[in-house]
C-alpha cells in the first residue's frame, strides 16, 4: 500500500495564509487554513493507505484527528522540506499539501487503487497556478525534488520535467486550484458547499462585510506549499 504524506503548517494567525490579509484578518486567515487542513486530513483518513503522516511545521492542535502520525518538518527551502518528507518513506508514497480542501478519496483513487503503481514510477497533480498539489513516487526519489525552483509560475513544469528527464514514467492527476487568494477561497468554497471549508468561509462572511475583490497581482505557489 501507499504512504500518504500531508505537508502543512500549524494554522496560527500571522503564520499561515498571509496572502489573504487583507482582505481577511490574520485570525480569519488562520480559520480558513485550519478548515482547509482539517478537510484534507479527513479525506486522507478515508483513503486506503499504509501510513498517514502529517509533516508539520509547528504543533498539532484540536484539528488533528486520530489515526494521523505527526513528524516535524525539516529546515531549508520548500524543495528540501518536500525531499525530506519522502525520505521518511519506503515503497510507494504520495504527498499533498494543505491548500486543496477539495481533495477527495475519489481524486486519489487512481493512485491508491489496484494497479495504481503498475507500470508507473511517479504521479503528478498540477495546480492551476502553475505549481503542483500532489507528487508521488513508487520508490522515494528525494534527489528529484531538491533544487527545483519553488513558488514560481514554472514550478510544476520544472518538477514534472525533472521526473521525466530521470526516465520515470509519470501519470497525471486532475488539475486543482490552490487556496491562496480571497478569490480562490470563494471559488473553492462554492465548489464544495457541504465541506467544513465552505462552512468556515460562510461563517466568516456572515460575521463581517464581504472582502473587497482581490486585485493584487497573482503570485504563484505550489500545491504542496504550506
Amino acid at each position: 500500500m501507499t504512504t500518504l504524506l500531508v505537508i502543512a503548517k500549524e494554522p496560527l494567525p500571522g503564520r499561515v495564509k498571509t496572502r489573504l490579509t487583507p482582505p481577511y484578518t490574520p485570525q480569519q486567515a488562520a480559520q480558513i487554513a485550519e478548515a482547509a487542513l482539517s478537510d484534507t486530513l479527513t479525506a486522507v483518513l478515508d483513503c486506503p493507505a499504509r501510513r498517514r503522516i502529517l509533516v508539520l511545521e509547528g504543533a498539532p492542535g484540536k484539528w488533528l484527528p486520530p489515526g494521523i502520525e505527526v513528524v516535524p518538518q525539516s529546515g531549508g527551502g520548500l524543495d528540501e522540506r518536500l525531499a525530506a518528507a519522502f525520505a521518511l518513506c519506503t515503497g510507494p508514497a504520495l504527498l499533498v499539501g494543505m491548500d486543496t480542501p477539495q481533495l477527495t478519496p475519489a481524486l486519489l483513487a487512481p493512485v491508491l487503487g489496484p494497479g495504481g503503481w503498475s507500470g508507473c514510477d511517479a504521479w503528478f497533480g498540477p495546480a492551476a497556478d502553475g505549481g503542483f498539489w500532489a507528487l508521488g513516487f513508487a520508490e522515494p526519489r528525494p534527489e528529484l525534488i531538491r533544487g527545483v525552483p519553488m513558488s514560481t509560475p514554472g514550478t510544476g513544469a520544472a518538477q514534472r520535467a525533472r521526473l521525466t528527464d530521470a526516465g520515470l514514467t509519470v501519470r497525471d492527476l486532475p488539475e486543482l486550484r490552490d487556496v491562496d487568494t480571497a478569490d480562490d477561497v470563494r471559488t473553492v468554497a462554492a465548489a464544495i458547499p457541504h465541506s467544513g471549508f465552505a462552512a468556515a468561509f460562510a461563517g466568516i462572511a456572515a460575521a463581517a462585510p464581504a472582502p473587497v475583490p482581490d486585485t493584487a497581482p497573482s503570485a504563484h505557489r505550489t500545491g504542496a506549499r504550506t
